[in-house]
Formats: structure tokens, sequence, C-alpha cells
């Protein structure tokens, strides 16, 4: 057995991801594979389909990675040459691997298509190497191992890559690996992300293992908890006692949840756990917050509906908002915003109704109320609460959107407090 894989660069063949034709989820997707295993990931790169630049690349993913995997450039045509290149690498001659070949032909009669002669192309093999069989297509994958060195390659499409990965290859590296690496995520709302290091300084500059490193995104900030240690169970314990420590601090109260995919989600867990439900009444998002909510699946037990109410007289014939509160405070009004999200609550009967009115631009502001003025109401059986956002209005429509979407979930969230 070769030497712990530690190291890995993930090398993506293909000009068409030069040329922009394709995402490269590939990367992605094996980065975070490879992270579970605790194989740090030093670089991805991509290459176009020329023997000399991948041999090129190569020389430089090993330099400093013990293993590098590939992806694409195992097809039947002239310019699918990974394997051809990596196996000069290695210094080793090609030959043909009669239990491929046997397997792409019985892919092609299965599968009712007439077998070229180019595919015979791969089933050759460099000699000595691993192979994975692919049961999703025609191209098998391959491991070469020498002086301290691994070479996995994997078929580009996607459908393909995922499947033999957790079939073939996890099982393979998982013997080879020292330790384990487990990551955990701590979401913070309403806490900017330079608030967010200024308050976690201590932490965050003398954890070592775990480390905590901040990810910003729009509207929101993110805490990437990662242990290494030679257990899954012990990695994440190790990440609980760092993620309570967090929590402990004045950051604490902005943390909307932990490993949660966003806020909509956690706000559907919260009423859920509470059972309680919820309605939306929406004016400058145009449906937005209701979008977010159905996008996830069964949310039907605690969202029960809601009304986009652009105008002044769907605001009084729907939802109930008095003709003098218009008149006098406008409908971009803390009063609106409040009897806004009153008036969708009782009228279907939620125990939560939110609300958001305001100005999205790029026009419409005013020197009282500019763009990028939102309100956000709320509205349980203890009253009503409004809270005012004050957005650039250098912004996009489209973020000005979100970011009171945001805010109406982490209202949600805060209902009872």
């Amino acid at each position: 057995m070769e030497k712990q894989i530690k190291t890995a660069e993930i090398l993506c063949v293909g000009t068409e991801l030069l040329l922009g034709d394709i995402v490269n989820t590939n990367a992605a997707f094996l980065s975070q594979r490879l992270a579970e295993l605790g194989i740090h990931v030093y670089r991805h790169t991509a290459v176009g389909d020329n023997p000399e630049r991948l041999k090129r690349a190569l020389d430089a993913a090993f330099a400093e990675a013990d293993l590098v995997i590939t992806s694409g450039g195992l097809g039947p045509t002239y310019d699918d040459l990974t394997k051809e290149t990596v196996a000069a690498y290695f210094g080793r001659e090609m030959e043909m691997h009669e239990e491929s070949l046997f397997a792409i032909r019985s892919y092609f009669e299965r599968t009712g298509r007439v077998m070229t002669k180019n595919n015979e192309k791969q089933a050759m093999m460099p000699k000595g190497a691993i192979v994975f069989p692919n049961h999703y297509g025609t191209a098998p994958s391959l491991a070469i191992e020498g002086e301290g060195k691994t070479a996995i390659m994997l078929p580009g499409p996607p459908g393909e890559l995922t499947r033999i990965f957790k079939e073939e290859v996890l099982p393979y590296l998982e013997q080879r690996h020292g330790t384990v690496l487990v990551s955990k995520n701590i979401h913070i709302f309403g806490m900017g992300e330079s608030a967010v290091e200024e308050k976690l300084a201590d932490i965050m500059t003398e954890a070592k293992n775990p480390t905590v490193a901040p990810y910003c995104k729009e509207g929101e900030v993110r805490l990437r908890v990662t242990a290494e240690s030679h257990s899954r169970e012990s990695a994440a314990q190790m990440c609980d006692e760092v993620i309570e420590k967090i929590r402990s601090t004045e950051v604490g109260k902005f943390i909307y949840g932990v490993d949660v995919d966003s806020l909509e989600n956690a706000a559907v867990e919260f009423l859920r756990k509470n059972g309680l439900t919820l309605a939306t009444a929406e004016s400058c998002t145009g449906g937005l917050i209701s979008k977010r909510i159905t996008d996830i699946a069964g949310c039907s037990d605690v969202f029960l509906g809601g009304c986009v109410t652009y105008s002044n007289d769907a605001k009084e014939k729907l939802l109930g908002v008095a003709a003098d509160t218009l008149k006098k405070y406008g409908a971009v009004s803390e009063q609106t915003a409040a009897e806004m999200a009153r008036g969708v609550r009782e009228r279907l009967g939620a125990d939560i109704g939110v609300s958001a009115t305001g100005i999205a631009g790029p026009s419409g502001g005013s020197a009282e109320k500019p763009v990028g003025t939102v309100f956000i109401g709320i509205s349980t059986e203890r009253g009503e609460r409004v809270r005012r956002l004050s957005l650039s209005s250098m912004r996009s429509r489209e973020y000005i959107r979100m970011v009171s979407v945001a805010n109406a979930y982490d209202m949600v969230l805060k209902a009872f407090e």
C-alpha cells in the first residue's frame, strides 16, 4: 500500500470548460467529498484537450499534491487523451483491459446501440492500473499509483462521475486516509462580517483545530468550523464545543442556525417545532417571501398562504389596511406594514403574519423615503412590530428585495421574543 494521501489537486480536462460552455460542477463535488475524508485540496485546475498542457498541469499538481483527480478526457475520440498522458507521466504502457472491453460491449447491447471501433479505445488501460467499472456509461475509471503519487481518472459527465466516486473511488480512498475532516456551518444574520470578526477575534486567531473561517454572502455571514480527528464522531464533538463557545459571545443572539440551508429553512423548522402557522402580505417583494418558503417541500403544514398587494386598493380590499392610514402615512410606512401583517394573519387564521412594503427602485424614492426604504411588519396575538430597513439606493432592485425577504424570515424567527 502506498503512503497515506493527505493532499490533492483536482484537474478537470476539457476545452469546453475553458470556453465557458459548461459549468464545472465536478470540482465542487470532488472537493466536498475529499474534505470529508480529511484530504486537503490545494488547487483546482482546468486544462484543454491538449496533451502537452495536461503534462505541464500534472507536473505542477504533483509538485505539491499526493493525489491528482482528473475528470474528462476518457472518451472514444482522438482528443480524449487523459489516460494516455497520465500513463506516459507514470512511465506506463497501454494494454487492452479485457474486462472493460466486455463491459463496454455489454453496455451497448443493453442500450440497443451499435458499438463503433473507436469505443475499444476506452478499454485500453495503463499497465498495473486499478480499474473502477462504470455501470452508467462506457468510460471506466482508473487509478495509477507510483513513487508516492496517485492519479485517479474519472469521466467528465457529472452523472457518471458522482456515482463512480461514491461506489468505487470512495472505498478505495477510505483505505488510505489517516484522519477525517468535519465541518459545521454557523449561520448569522443581522451582524456584518467585520463586526463578527471583531467580536470573535480571539477565538478565530487561537483556533487551530478546529479552525474557524468566516464567509460572507449577501445579507448574512457564515462561519465554517472545521475539525480534524481520527473519527467523524470525535471531529463533530470538537466542532460542537467551539460552536457553543461562539454562541456564548455577543454573536450568539444573531445565530439563526447551524447547518441549515437558509433563513426560510430555519423559519420552517421553527414553525414546525412550535406548532405555528405563517401567512404573508407583500408589496415591494412581489411574492418572493411566499416563493422562498414554497420552494421547501412539505411546507404546507406551516405556510397557509399569502397576498401580493401592490396597489393601495388591493391593500384595503384584501388586507383591510385603513384608507386613512394609506392617506396619512403612505403605502411605504411603519403603520401600513403593521396593518398588512395583522390583516393577512387575521384573514388567513395564521399564528404569524409577516409583511413587506417599500421602495425597491430604481425610481420612486423621495428625500424622506429614498430607494431602499423598506418596512417589514410582523403580527402575532401579542401585537405588531415593524423593522425599518434603509438599504443603499446604489444597490440593485434584486438586492433590495432579497435582503427584505431575509429580514422578513429573521423577524419570523424572532416573532415571540
